[in-house]
């Protein structure tokens, strides 16, 4: 453990002398290292961008009314019914007639 301790002060010694080559250089130079920016837009930008979506919006839910009304839903008529309702009986009393013999 003593072997331990000994490589744990020196690492910190170095590590002190590594932060001092930093500040002597950071003050040289007069600057300190910063993030680079990040990208902005400008306003004007943003608009345009904005506008035209809100205008591919409204252009895709006037497309929807439009889609909705253009024609009606179509339904079967009573008598539609009553033929496949006819059918299935019919299908069924073969099947049950198949199945018991």
């Amino acid at each position: 453990m003593p072997n331990l301790d000994g490589i744990i002060k020196e690492l910190q010694q170095e590590r002190a002398r590594i932060d001092q080559a930093i500040q002597a250089l950071t003050s040289f130079n007069r600057s300190t290292p910063k993030a680079a920016p990040g990208r902005t837009m400008p306003v004007s930008a943003r608009r345009r961008i904005a506008a035209a979506q809100r205008a591919r919006w409204a252009k895709q839910k006037t497309a929807q009314r439009l889609a909705g009304t253009a024609r009606p839903k179509r339904r079967l008529s009573p008598a539609g019914i009553a033929r496949i309702r006819a059918a299935a009986k019919a299908r069924w009393a073969k099947a049950r007639a198949a199945a018991k013999t």
